[in-house]
């Protein structure tokens, strides 16, 4: 048996984090000073406005264009379709405040220190910047509105405007946000009888109505459905009333004991109509059909955005980012939710659209992840990346395919404990292979082999057969945490 690994950072660890940081604020610098020089030295180059559509647990088939049966999409379709779509993107934190922040840093939880849902009244180190920061000190006007839910919703931050919540789901029927301007955030109120993500696409648009002269806008519109409870519009409460809705294949796995899951995975309290704790997702069908139509008020409330943007006639000046925190359980196990590095989980759309760069109908299959999505807006921009980003820009993919953009990559769960009984655990996935350790005694492991086997129902983990194979995925697993610095700032603290 392999020796035990630490899930969370340790303090002994902590020097390599502050080591990294520090050794790449003199590159922050130079990226802003750089920025201050392409600011001047371009006027003849308008830098693009910035959309960024961040959905909450949307899954990659999720999508019409992605082929999904049930779910119309065509607004979420446009951006893809006249566009860049990738058929593999993931997040590396399967949870919706690490996945944020890493959004928001370009750092894995392990080095931005949001290492799961807890420390929500406690800021993001103010040693490490957001993208939006360095957007700001280029000369944009930077916006944040609906589902914040990073740490104390990064209102310490400087944002021309602000009109968000810091709740998993907030209130769907009477929802609570707080608004601030010019780097200031005001008290929460709370809005009587509005759906959350239609008030937040109305301050969207209210806000892009006003006038910043030449000034470049980067929005960033992060929907809170369709999160647990699944709230629909009032619009939509006919949706899918005589749909069927199709079990996945592995939904009665627990009837046959779940088979080669590990004890943990079958412990886990993530199930479908066993828990009172979620009361919403009492059955497969009601979970489905409610998910879909959360996002069906997602995908019109980006329709709306598209269309003033097309109305304004800077449609293809703006650059328009869409993706989502996670993916989500939608029965494949007879689950719900997250966390568990399972692919319903941790695949997660990702499109973009902005003519100037990238040719429509463009389509990849490589590797990108969550990382890379902070390095790319700043890329969009025409700014610098800063060295301490430990994703990459996906931008060149635009141009041609490359095989050897990210062959493997490293995935790591924190929360412990959890209201479903997740296991922290780690893993390692390459384009054929995947390796899950759960680090709490006992130790437990899962490993598939995806092209044989995309469901992920055969766990080959200690097989004679695989020997060679797992003891290679467990040493470069140790060797890609290792290239991930822990964080300073432990959890909640």
């Amino acid at each position: 048996m392999p020796q035990s690994h630490e899930t969370a950072p340790s303090s002994a660890s902590s020097a390599t984090r502050r080591e990294f940081l520090q050794g790449s604020l003199a590159a922050v610098g130079a990226t802003l000073a750089a920025s201050g020089r392409l600011s001047a030295l371009s006027p003849r180059q308008k830098r693009p406005n910035l959309v960024f559509f961040l959905g909450e647990g949307q899954r990659a088939d999720a999508l019409s264009i992605a082929g999904n049966p049930i779910l119309k999409t065509p607004h979420h379709d446009r951006i893809g379709r006249e566009g860049m779509r990738f058929e593999n993107a993931f997040c590396t934190n399967a949870l919706c405040a690490p996945a944020r922040a890493t959004a928001l840093t370009g750092l894995y939880s392990r080095t931005n220190s949001a290492l799961d849902n807890n420390g929500s009244h406690v800021p993001l180190p103010s040693d490490i910047p957001l993208f939006t920061d360095l957007l700001h000190e280029a000369g944009y006007e930077v916006a944040i509105l609906g589902k914040v839910h990073v740490r104390n919703g990064v209102e310490e931050r400087y944002w021309d405007y602000y009109f968000g919540h810091n709740d998993p789901s907030n209130n769907y029927v009477n929802p609570f946000f707080k608004e601030g301007r010019k780097g200031k955030v005001g008290e929460e109120k709370q809005y009587p009888g509005v759906y959350p993500d239609d008030l937040t696409v109305d301050r969207a648009l209210a806000w892009l109505e006003e006038d910043r002269g030449d000034k470049p806008f980067c929005l960033l519109v992060w929907f809170v459905a369709p999160h647990e409870p699944y709230f629909r519009a009032r619009r939509h409460f006919d949706l899918y009333r005589d749909t069927p809705v199709e079990k996945p294949a592995t939904f009665d796995d627990d009837l046959k004991g779940y088979p080669g899951k590990p004890k943990g995975f079958v412990a886990a309290e993530n199930k479908i109509g066993t828990t009172m704790t979620h009361v919403a997702c009492g059955s497969h069908e009601g979970i489905v059909k409610d998910y879909y139509s959360g996002l069906v008020a997602v995908d019109e409330n980006i329709g709306r955005i598209v269309a003033w943007l097309e109305k304004k006639n800077i449609l293809d000046e703006t650059a328009i980012v869409q993706t989502s925190d996670h993916g989500y359980f939608l029965g494949e196990f007879r689950l719900f939710d997250k966390r568990l590095m399972h692919e319903p989980s941790i695949r997660v759309p990702l499109m973009i659209r902005y003519p100037e760069r990238i040719p429509a109908g463009t389509v990849r299959k490589e590797q990108v992840l969550d990382i890379d999505l902070a390095p790319t807006l700043l890329d969009l921009a025409g700014l610098p990346v800063p060295a301490h980003m430990q994703g990459k820009s996906v931008l060149p993919l635009a141009k041609a395919a490359d095989p050897e953009f990210r062959r493997e990559w490293y995935y790591e769960y924190f929360e412990w404990p959890n209201p479903e009984a997740v296991r922290p655990h780690r893993g390692i996935r390459t384009e054929r292979y995947k390796l899950i350790h759960y680090g709490m005694e006992p130790q437990e492991f899962e490993l598939y082999d995806l092209q044989a086997d995309p469901g992920e129902t055969t766990n080959l983990y200690g097989r004679p057969e695989t020997s060679a194979l797992q003891q290679h995925l467990l040493a470069r697993l140790d060797e890609l945490q290792q290239k991930v610095p822990a964080a300073t700032h432990p959890p909640g603290a």
